[in-house]
């Protein structure tokens, strides 16, 4: 069955194209990986007027594709499709041009109209595949932008035979994401139940159509990026507003982790740090701690251990938390802290006075830099990720891999990453704490303190890190098998007794 998928990743942002998030990387990674594994996969992304054709050797495709609006006076936008041809490792990229939504426009997000853009990349890619210059067996579709996809295709074209047989997988990679509009708030006269006809691209209502829900509603299958994540959208903490509907159809939802590309993130071959070294020549990585002091102005200690943060200063990934503890762990215990990330000013104002009430033993880096968090993962000791809720922890899986000890909050993908450390069992690869509260953090990041010194026990926890598998390889086998799925799901739709369990209706 394998052998005849052909699947086409449809996505708002993709690396190294146009990426602001973990969803660039994972439209990086995952095609790659399944062409490694033999599968024909393709992506479609709008190209947007910050994408260099002449860097990336983009071509025209064609020229004059009518996209559909529904609108009844301004019935069409006229789009271009260019391609970027893959090779025997690279997938296929084609690009949705189009002048007014995107060549236009200097970001990717943000904009008051994201909605039609996006309904705009959603029924573009329909019309494209009709062109069949790529027929796909799967349209693989990521988070809201392209939940408008299986909406369009169950209704508006639920007619066309040549969709017959076409499946779709849906990806949530955070729930919390739903568009532009508030739908936590939205009143009887805005809520959408998902069922009714998808409005014009200019009928203001568009707006207020949840394109996730529908996107749920009408996939054939629909997956998100950790098997925690995926149960715990079903509660009324973690759903967002659709623990119910995800409830009514969980027998079609999934987890799949997502994976780490263990060739460009290689500790043994990165050229962006200082000593390079592997599990196996571990001594090398306790000279990339004097390079990171260094970096960071801290006090020039190799016996100090170092707590690190790297990501978004954001209350998803509980900098309150952070904020409440570290003024008493660095008054109690000899430790250094680094943190590289941007956010809101009122978390950069507490890390930059942090810095300068500890002066030697707290660095800060808050603005964007793609090369520092492989120094960190190097040259640290300690990853604090202490998230109110997070869907995958990709950063735990790359800081894992260069021997970073994450303390982690048992909380969605960082629960089915880490388990925590038990040294008279001889279990476990980190520390993990359950309750969202700074007492029970603490204590977590005193456990992995009181670790590090026991010096034999802790090389053993830091190499047991290192040596764990989170490669896309295995990430991406785990995909071929949902792709599988919902191709049978897709075929039981179909069949004259309807498998019932497998469809929520609409």
């Amino acid at each position: 069955m394998t052998q005849n998928l052909k699947i086409l990743i449809v996505t708002a942002e993709a690396a190294p194209y146009a990426t602001i998030g973990g969803l660039g990387q994972v439209a990086y990674y995952l095609p790659r990986a399944l062409k490694k594994l033999g599968t024909e996969v393709a992506v479609f992304i709008p190209k947007y007027g910050t994408i260099d054709e002449k860097k990336f050797k983009i071509r025209m495709l064609y020229k004059g594709l009518m996209v559909p609006t529904g609108d009844s006076e301004r019935k069409e936008l006229v789009c271009n499709v260019k391609v970027r041809q893959g090779t025997k490792r690279e997938p296929t990229v084609y690009f949705l041009e189009n002048m007014e939504y995107y060549e236009q426009r200097a970001n990717v997000y943000g904009y008051a109209d994201d909605h039609i853009r996006f309904a705009l990349l959603s029924r573009g890619v329909l019309e494209f595949t009709k062109l069949q210059y790529f027929k796909p067996t799967v349209l693989h579709c990521n988070d809201w932008h392209t939940g408008y996809v299986p909406n369009y295709l169950r209704t508006e074209y639920a007619g066309d035979a040549f969709f017959r047989n076409v499946t779709t997988v849906f990806t949530i990679h955070n729930l919390k994401n739903q568009g532009i509009f508030d739908f936590r708030f939205a009143s009887p006269m805005d809520f959408d139940d998902g069922k009714s006809a998808p409005a014009s691209f200019f009928d203001p209502q568009l707006k207020k159509q949840n394109a996730l829900k529908r996107g749920i509603i009408y996939a054939d299958l629909v997956n998100t990026v950790s098997e925690t994540y995926a149960r715990e959208m079903m509660t009324d903490k973690y759903g967002e507003g659709l623990s119910e509907l995800i409830k009514e159809a969980r027998d079609k939802i999934f987890g799949v982790l997502n994976g780490l590309d263990y060739n460009d993130f290689d500790p043994q071959n990165d050229k962006a740090i200082a000593h390079t070294y592997s599990w196996k020549n571990f001594a090398n990585r306790k000279l990339n701690k004097k390079v990171l002091q260094r970096e960071f102005s801290l006090d020039e200690n190799p016996d100090i251990p170092i707590l690190a943060y790297s990501g978004r200063l954001d209350s998803q990934k509980g900098i309150e938390l952070l904020m409440s503890i570290l003024p008493h762990l660095l008054g109690e215990y000899a430790v250094q802290f680094v943190i590289l990330g941007t956010g809101d000013s009122k978390y950069k104002e507490f890390f930059t006075k942090l810095e300068a009430d500890f002066p030697g033993r707290v660095g800060t880096h808050l603005m964007k830099n793609f090369v520092l968090p492989r120094k960190i993962y190097a040259g640290a000791d300690i990853l604090l990720l202490p998230s109110k809720f997070e869907p995958c922890g990709i950063v735990t899986i790359e800081g894992m891999r260069y021997g970073l000890v994450p303390v982690v909050r048992k909380t969605g993908g960082l629960a089915d990453i880490v388990t925590d450390f038990n040294p008279q069992k001889g279990i476990g690869n980190g520390f993990t704490f359950k309750n969202f509260s700074d007492l029970s953090f603490f204590g977590s990041v005193v456990r992995a303190i009181h670790a590090y010194w026991r010096k034999s026990e802790w090389e053993r926890l830091v190499k047991s890190v290192m040596k764990e598998d989170f490669s896309w390889g295995s990430a991406a086998e785990k995909y071929l098998d949902l792709y599988e799925r919902a191709v049978e799901f897709r075929r039981d739709r179909q069949s004259p007794v309807t498998n019932i369990g497998r469809q929520i209706e609409y």
